[in-house]
């Protein structure tokens, strides 16, 4: 059973909970300016002003970009996947090892593919 001190100082705390983030809702619109500076709603990029940036936010990027970036992904779920692998490596024996040298082998052969397809040469 919950004593009443413990109940009371739960409610103290889910009261200030609940408290505080109402007070922010609604003193921060009186407190905070109505209208924002026209400098502030100027767009901005990598420190330069709007007027000099150039082309638009629609320019295509080339497909090697996302090709690297799958690659990334896919390597660094290899490392999620050996690390416990590699801490449980007693417990899981030979039969582990086995089964880790076919999934290395399975994205090593994913990795050939991608060398073979010429999707590492930037050209």
């Amino acid at each position: 059973m919950i004593d009443t001190n413990t109940t009371i100082a739960l409610m103290v705390v889910l009261g200030i909970a609940m408290l505080v983030p109402a007070l922010v809702l609604f003193l921060s619109p009186m407190l905070g300016p109505n209208k924002p500076l026209e400098t502030k709603l100027e767009p901005y990029e990598s420190g330069v002003p709007s007027k000099f940036t150039v082309g638009t936010a629609r320019e295509r990027f080339s497909i090697k970009f996302y090709l690297i970036a799958i690659m990334f992904v896919i390597f660094d779920i290899e490392a999620v996947f050996l690390y416990p692998w590699a801490v449980n490596f007693k417990f899981l024996g030979l039969f582990g090892l086995i089964e880790m040298m076919v999934f290395l082998g399975i994205l090593f052969s994913g990795y050939i593919y991608i060398v073979k397809r010429g999707a590492l040469k930037w050209e």
